[in-house]
């Protein structure tokens, strides 16, 4: 069984054709700390935000000058991130691909924030049959299935409460053709001993721990955000991490029926703590991403914009180059490659 964030198996690369975004890693690193940034400001606009401005809001988080160009660097290798340069000054912006594949992933978090526990008694089983050697193959199912809210009951036999949707049927038997076996039933009490009931293929124990430190990290918060004493480079850095945690928690807990599990399941008191915290600091971190890049670059900076939870949820439509300049435009200059000045 999976620890819970274990990152490694939870969150692999996952690929939009051209962009290969970061791992999410327990801690946070600085790639992915980037794309958090990146992403909470500019998703819908795709702004161009200075190298100089990008440095200095990852300077908030301890991430070191040349850690962070190095950082931008390797996003742009990734292509997660697309360059211009005018001269010596640099900017960077996310590439429609990337924009893309993190507005999925924004609107995956943003409705598990708001999703209903509704569950029909069913479960979702996938059988798979694949030779040890094959150890490669074992592995790449193994992490494909847990990103999709599987664990396992026994080794090949993996389950979920949720349906596959229709996408997810085509997308499974295409990573290792032959192997599996997909259905969906109730399970059945037997008499004898000695059975497991699919709910035991979760931690649950150790997710309730995960929700219960959330829950401790940001609840004495709530006061200074009624009062608005949370602002500038707190308030993003708070976001940020608000973010990074929360969006563990699908993969963790995916939507576990609230009927199996111990009294008080922490989960709605998470969801509502993640959607206070995020939300309440959306204005107060916006103004301070906008007067670090106005540090470098002259301007209100009206495209540099902080989403809600709501937002996401309806999924934010990145600004495509055939839409036209938004209210900051582009800047004009050579495009650069992963080099960063």
């Amino acid at each position: 069984m999976v620890s819970p964030f274990d990152i490694e198996e939870i969150f692999p690369d996952i690929a939009a054709e051209s962009v290969r975004l970061p791992r999410r890693q327990t801690g946070g690193s600085p790639q992915g700390l980037a794309v958090t940034l990146i992403t909470d400001y500019t998703l819908r606009t795709r702004a161009w935000l200075p190298t100089a401005a990008i440095v200095a809001l990852l300077g908030d988080f301890d991430v070191t000058t040349g850690a962070a160009r190095t950082t931008i660097s390797r996003l742009a290798r990734r292509g997660v991130l697309e360059g211009s340069r005018q001269g010596r000054h640099s900017s960077y912006r996310l590439t429609l691909a990337a924009a893309a594949s993190l507005s999925l992933g924004g609107m995956t978090v943003a409705a598990y924030a708001a999703h209903p526990d509704i569950w029909d008694g069913s479960w979702t089983l996938v059988i798979f049959t694949l030779p040890k050697e094959e150890s490669i193959r074992r592995s790449t199912l193994r992490t494909h299935l847990r990103w999709l809210g599987f664990a396992p009951l026994y080794d090949g036999v993996w389950v979920s409460p949720n349906p596959l949707t229709i996408k997810e049927r085509a997308e499974l038997p295409a990573v290792t053709p032959g192997t599996i076996t997909a259905f969906r039933a109730q399970h059945l009490e037997l008499t004898a001993g000695g059975t497991r009931n699919p709910i035991d293929a979760w931690d649950i124990a150790g997710i309730a721990e995960q929700y219960d430190r959330f829950i401790q990290r940001w609840e004495p918060l709530l006061p200074d955000l009624r009062t608005g004493s949370v602002t500038g480079a707190a308030a993003v850095r708070a976001r940020a991490e608000v973010m990074d945690t929360y969006r563990r928690f699908p993969a963790l807990d995916p939507l576990l029926p609230s009927e199996l599990m111990p009294p008080d399941w922490p989960r709605a008191r998470a969801r509502e703590l993640f959607r206070t915290v995020y939300d309440h600091l959306a204005e107060p971190a916006q103004d301070h991403v906008r007067a670090v890049v106005a540090q470098t670059v002259e301007g209100p900076h009206l495209d540099i914009r902080a989403h809600t939870v709501a937002e996401m949820s309806l999924g934010i439509r990145p600004l495509h180059p055939d839409d036209g300049p938004g209210e900051d435009s582009a800047p004009t200059g050579t495009a650069s490659s992963g080099a960063v000045r």
